[in-house]
């Protein structure tokens, strides 16, 4: 049972805790939705309930942690250490870890209307897509889930990202499956993207540069509505392996952009807010032009083909409130429009190009900065 304690009934904690076990409690807390302060509490509780001795942990590589825990227990607490004989940095690492053995990651249930499915679109280039697909993609996968990035530009700005490769021209492809000209199944392409915190559960389906092809391909198909419909087509048959899958769109408003938003509507008996889009923008003028026009595809592919598409939110990315007014009256601006909302705002940090440079992801390579933390934030979003 989560404490239910005033600000005023806590004191501080302030000690050194090992990295991992830092990252482990931050992950599993935003994870079971529990603020760190009632995590650390209960496993404070725990601790002081313990009738066996516990293993010692490893503090060696300690860095700073804080938080607030209530008065009454932290004095006992302490009491107790010295009564153990155990440094209070040591105790309260226990308590941490029996905290985090007693709430493990949760067993997903697969969907029944197969996985959920995110497109991360804007007919703008530079505005995040790439970034943003891969960081909520790899905070999923810290949760628990099965995901599968797929890199639904030609460009391959995701693959080159996670250090692998576009496929080669004349193998197959993702394309290839959209467009009958399969040649392998497609879980065949699938990489694993490595990651203590992803446990196996994150894949990257890498792009091809035959998808500069893809529009005249299906313009030319005589199949009744193949040119909406090719990537879902191509894509069933690796949606059972995963909870998500998440579509990094190309800036474009062709077929591709089409496929993407078909793929991410409601399906029959799917509840609404399950499956849907992502539209990263950033705070100038030309982002909301951009928006217009998707906005347009949005509304008229719902109309044509009678179908539902869920606007899961914008990411206002790249906000750096030093660039003063044009900047802030723009996100005033995406805030005020209410419906789709604003569901994170990703300041222009240097850690997401590091991860870049590195060909690294980005909660591989900075799994305790501000960005990734919005990344697990805008990932409890979507999986809410």
């Amino acid at each position: 049972m989560t404490t239910q304690a005033t600000p005023e009934d806590r004191d501080k904690v302030v000690t050194k805790l090992p990295q991992q076990l830092r990252r482990e409690l931050k992950i599993r807390a935003a994870t079971v939705g529990i603020d760190i302060q009632d995590a650390v509490t209960e496993g404070i509780q725990a601790w002081r309930s313990a009738d066996h001795p516990l293993e010692p942990i490893n503090t060696a590589r300690s860095d700073s942690f804080s938080t607030y825990v209530p008065s009454v227990l932290y004095r006992g607490f302490r009491d107790d250490c010295s009564t153990r004989g155990l440094p209070y940095n040591q105790g309260l690492a226990q308590a941490i870890r029996l905290w985090l053995d007693a709430h493990p990651l949760p067993q997903r249930t697969r969907p029944v209307t197969g996985a959920r499915r995110v497109a991360f679109g804007n007919q703008k280039g530079g505005v995040g897509k790439t970034a943003l697909s891969a960081g909520v993609g790899q905070a999923l996968a810290e949760m628990g889930f099965r995901v599968c990035l797929v890199d639904f530009d030609p460009q391959g700005h995701l693959t080159k990202q996670l250090s692998h490769d576009h496929l080669p021209i004349k193998g197959d492809s993702l394309v290839k499956n959209m467009c009958g000209e399969r040649q392998s199944d497609l879980r065949d392409l699938l990489i694993e993207i490595a990651g203590e915190s992803f446990g196996g559960r994150l894949h990257l389906l890498p792009a091809c540069t035959d998808g500069f092809l893809l529009d005249a391909k299906l313009v030319t198909s005589r199949e009744i509505r193949v040119k909406e419909t090719a990537l879902e087509k191509a894509l069933a048959g690796i949606e059972a392996e995963f909870d998500f899958v998440i579509v990094d769109c190309p800036p474009s408003l062709g077929y591709a952009m089409d496929n993407a938003i078909y793929y991410a509507r409601t399906r029959d008996g799917e509840p609404e807010g399950s499956s849907g889009i992502v539209i990263p923008v950033q705070a100038e003028d030309s982002s909301a032009d951009a928006y217009q026009l998707l906005r347009e595809q949005i509304d008229s592919l719902c109309d044509d083909l009678e179908i539902d598409v869920h606007d899961l939110g914008f990411v206002v990315n790249l906000y750096d409130i030093r660039k003063g007014y044009v900047v802030t009256s723009s996100l005033d601006n995406w805030q005020s429009l209410g419906h789709p909302e604003v569901i994170a705002v990703v300041n222009d940090l240097k850690d997401q190009r590091e991860a870049v440079r590195m060909k690294t992801p980005l909660l591989v390579h900075a799994p305790d900065s501000d960005q990734a933390d919005v990344m697990r934030s805008i990932a409890r979003r979507i999986a809410a």
